[in-house]
């Protein structure tokens, strides 16, 4: 690691002194700024960027935080997610490593709404049991904007309750003539030397009547994931019991190649002042291949010894390895025309129809198998640092009496040892499809100090999925033989040792997935001619769901302007029709069925804009929002025990009720002369029938058929619980020190902590914590931009959540963790400008756990990264 280290050290270093011996030559500043009433785009420096952001932020009419255009750029982020992060109150779930889902405020990710261009989208992520946006298939490089609205005005949709976030791309006529805009970067992971790559370029052309753009992206990085986990931990039955504290060690080193790609277009076409026609496509997508090397060691199924939660000595420990090579693909297809009029008498209208269509596919062929008898090890552990276990293993023999016993310690651990016979495969899928026409119409009329604002949407979506479904099982060891085509799990050890920073006490050498993955797709094509293995039932009927949802939206508000104050008031009514049908399993008998839910509701709202000097701004909102359940967490489809006592349903629950919220928001912004912020934001939350998992009775007759009544039978599935509330404080400080004498007037800062809280209650609990609530949530930035160089180091931080409620009272927390990135850009003259992004450099390690720290159920860490390259602009 240092030696990598330093290699970018010096890297770095060659960069900074060619900006500092080019100074006379740079251009300072960047491309000029285009401001408009709608929207500001920059592609200059740092603080153009921030004075752009900063000034959108001064003009919105509600509670709203703004990245324009190159705060993107300046940052070491391939993605939206990573970019949102730099803003107050937001905070950045990863996986692997990489940015993947934001959450506004700590709420959960559902929370927030997200729409590209003004259109709404949702998630289907992971089998649609989220409806949160994965904002990874996004690259940052399609952006000219990003829009965090964290109050709410009547023309925004209503299915928010913390923030509604706009994802607005570029338009080829903010600029006039021709523009040739790129980048181009390589670089590596430190942990395993993978590399990184990365390459934009966008070509736009416009004249006062017609422009076009088109453009792409490409990110891609090979990395290593170390990973230790703890299925769970044991509580001592009594003070005589001798078998307790961690239940197994979960040894897993993930190899991954991850692949962002981006395509873009647009052309507009603007008849005459006012008018303006226009229509995008988008396509993005996110790739993962991921190749798993697994060894478990079963503690609680050892055949005899001792283990505490400090340390153990067990005889005869079940070993099970498991490996695949999954596809994890993420596609965004996206289309919008449209149309804007702007008539000299103050009257506008803004139409557009979108089709958007998301699928979000996973293949995860994991192939298991284990030990038995004596092949199986006997160890020691000691947990001295609970978050790194250390494992010694020693052959189990036969004792005198014939029972397993402790035999030498192992100094070269066979890791064939697993059984061939008993190899299986686990064919899991999941697969989720969503279509999705959306028309949105806005019109205004502006009177002197008023204007009126009409509207509607109209939304009509299907969708078509599975939750991921893993219950068909090959037993590759057994069919293989039969039809004349073995298969040896033990074959594909390499003679190559894990590239691991973690300590274990033992070694094992990688797993050559590839060739398995191979070997095992020509297997189950011969199995299948056989009849001994069906695709159909790698996705059983009850898993499926099919769902369709229409939104008709209609809204009225005005503004009205009194001297400094602006109030901005208005109502919107959306009518939600779901119809969403399925499949139940209850003795044998497979049984359609289907639901429909209609809602009414109104969700007003109000903004109050006061501007008290010319440098200071005070606002206060208030809105009614909404939350609708994810489609899996509402699907019919389900499993019926009719044997049990009493019976019991595993499935969706199609009776959820959407959550409600009536929020109320307030701010004082304190604009400083020159340039740079001060502000202080606070809100709450009041919201109503809050999801939660558990098991409760059904409560309806919706599962009585065939003559069994089923009302009482207990359902294990997501419920609505009672009221819950979430508060909290944000402040901001954005800064340049141009007081400073030169060079140190370069300097500046940007920097955001808030703090939050909240809890809500069920029928039998109260004062449970939200899911991903951190308390403190920390983002600073020290800059210095002069004499052609932009250099930035920036600090993210975020305190301990509750990641998943697991049945509420058992949950797993996720350990606060903190990210330095630094990243620098030196101009060597106005058309090129080079840079390097050193990303993790704090190396974090991504720990969670059980209840308190020293119960970790999962360590992960992927290593620091960095990228160096240079960027154009013609």
């Amino acid at each position: 690691m240092t030696f990598r280290i330093e290699q970018a050290a010096a890297l770095t270093g060659i960069i900074a002194v060619a900006g500092w011996s080019g100074a006379a030559c740079a251009a300072e500043g960047a491309d000029e700024m285009d401001a408009n009433a709608e929207a500001i785009v920059v592609t200059g420096s740092i603080l153009e960027s921030q004075q752009a952001s900063v000034e959108a932020k001064r003009r919105a009419d509600n509670v709203a935080d703004i990245a324009a255009a190159d705060a993107v750029g300046r940052f070491p982020d391939q993605n939206s997610a990573a970019a949102l992060a730099r803003l107050p109150a937001v905070a950045v779930q990863r996986d692997q490593g990489q940015e993947r889902y934001i959450q506004v405020r700590g709420a959960p990710n559902r929370w927030t709404s997200v729409n590209i261009d003004g259109i709404p989208v949702v998630g289907v992520d992971e089998g649609g049991d989220t409806r949160a946006f994965r904002f990874d298939a996004i690259p940052a490089v399609l952006l000219s904007q990003i829009v965090v609205n964290k109050s709410l005005t009547s023309s925004l949709q209503a299915d928010a309750i913390v923030a509604t976030i706009d994802l607005q791309t570029y338009s080829p006529m903010e600029r006039e003539g021709l523009h040739v805009t790129g980048d181009a970067g390589y670089g590596f992971m430190d942990q395993g030397g993978g590399e990184q790559r990365q390459a934009s370029l966008r070509l736009s052309w416009s004249n006062d009547r017609f422009g076009f753009v088109v453009g792409g992206s490409h990110y891609r990085r090979k990395q290593l994931t170390d990973n230790r986990e703890v299925g769970l931990y044991d509580e001592p039955s009594d003070a005589s019991d001798q078998t307790f504290g961690p239940t197994e060690f979960d040894v897993r080193q993930y190899k991954l190649e991850r692949w962002n790609n981006g395509l873009f277009g647009g052309i507009e076409f603007s008849p005459a002042d006012g008018q303006r026609l226009y229509a995008k496509g988008i396509f993005t997508e996110f790739n993962d291949d991921e190749q798993r090397n697994q060894y478990e060691l079963r503690l609680d199924q050892a055949a005899g010894g001792t283990r505490n939660l400090d340390e153990g000595t067990l005889v005869q420990v079940p070993l099970r390895g498991s490996f695949n090579y999954g596809e994890y693909r993420n596609r965004n297809y996206i289309g919008t025309i449209g149309g804007d009029y702007e008539g000299d008498d103050g009257f506008a209208v803004h139409v557009k129809a979108n089709y958007t269509r998301t699928e979000n596919t996973t293949y995860l062929p994991l192939t298991q198998a284990s030990t038995s008898g004596l092949a199986s090890p006997s160890l020691t552990y000691d947990r001295s640092n609970p978050n790194f276990p250390v494992v010694t293993l020693y052959q189990t023999v036969a004792g005198p009496d014939g029972n397993p016993t402790v035999g030498p310690q192992i100094t070269d651990f066979d890791q064939g040892i697993l059984s061939v016979g008993g190899t299986y495969m686990i064919a899991a899928r999941q697969k989720t499809i969503s279509d999705s026409y959306t028309l949105k119409l806005d019109m205004t009329k502006e009177f002197e100090g008023l204007t009126l604002g009409f509207g509607g949407l109209y939304a009509d979506r299907d969708i078509a999925g599975n939750n991921f479904s893993f219950s068909n099982i090959v037993y590759l060891g057994a069919y293989g033989a039969a039809v004349g085509q073995p298969f040896d799990i033990n074959s594909y050890v390499t003679g190559k040792p894990w590239d691991t920073q973690f300590p274990l006490g033992f070694t094992l050498n990688y797993v050559d997935n590839v060739a398995m993955r191979k070997d095992i797709d020509a297997l189950l094509e011969t199995l299948q001619a056989a009849g001994l293995y069906d695709t159909a039932n790698d996705i059983p009927a009850t898993d499926k769901y099919f769902q369709k949802e229409k939104t008709l939206a209609a809204y009225a508000m005005a503004k009205a302007e009194f001297g400094a104050a602006t109030v901005i008031g208005g109502v919107r009514f959306e009518r939600y029709i779901l119809d969403n049908a399925g499949t139940v399993l209850a003795g044998g008998v497979y049984a359609p069925l289907a639901l429909r839910r209609t809602y009414n509701d109104f969700f007003p709202s109000l903004n109050i804009k006061y501007q008290a000097t010319d440098n200071l701004v005070l606002r206060l909102a208030g809105q009614r929002g909404v939350s609708r359940p994810a489609y899996g967490a509402l699907r019919v489809g389900a499993s019926i025990n009719d044997t049990a006592s009493p019976g019991e349903i595993g499935g969706g629950n199609p009776a959820l009720e959407p959550e409600y919220t009536w929020g109320a928001d307030a701010s004082v912004e304190y604009y400083l002369p020159g340039n740079g912020l001060v502000s202080v934001a606070g809100f709450y939350r009041w919201v109503d029938d809050v999801l939660y998992q558990s098991q409760r009775p059904v409560g309806s007759d919706f599962y009585d058929f065939g003559g069994v009544d089923r009302s009482g039978y207990l359902l294990g599935a997501t419920f609505n619980g009672d009221k819950g509330k979430l508060y909290g404080l944000e402040f901001n400080v954005l800064k340049q020190f141009d007081f400073l004498p030169e060079p140190f007037d370069g300097l500046g800062f940007q920097g955001n902590l808030t703090l939050l809280d909240g809890s809500f209650d069920t029928p039998t609990e109260k004062d449970i914590v939200f899911q991903g609530l951190s308390d403190k949530i920390a983002n600073a930035s020290v800059f210095y931009e002069k004499f052609g160089i932009s250099a930035r180091v920036s600090y993210q931080w975020r305190s301990d959540w509750l990641d998943t409620l697991g049945g509420l009272g058992s949950g797993e927390y996720r350990k606060g963790y903190e990210n330095l990135d630094v990243s620098l850009r030196y101009a060597i003259n106005e058309n090129f400008t080079l840079f390097a992004d050193l990303a993790n450099l704090t190396d974090e390690t991504y720990i969670a756990y059980e209840g308190t720290t020293d119960k970790p159920t999962e360590v992960e860490q992927i290593g620091a990264r960095y990228l160096f390259g240079g960027r154009f602009s013609f």
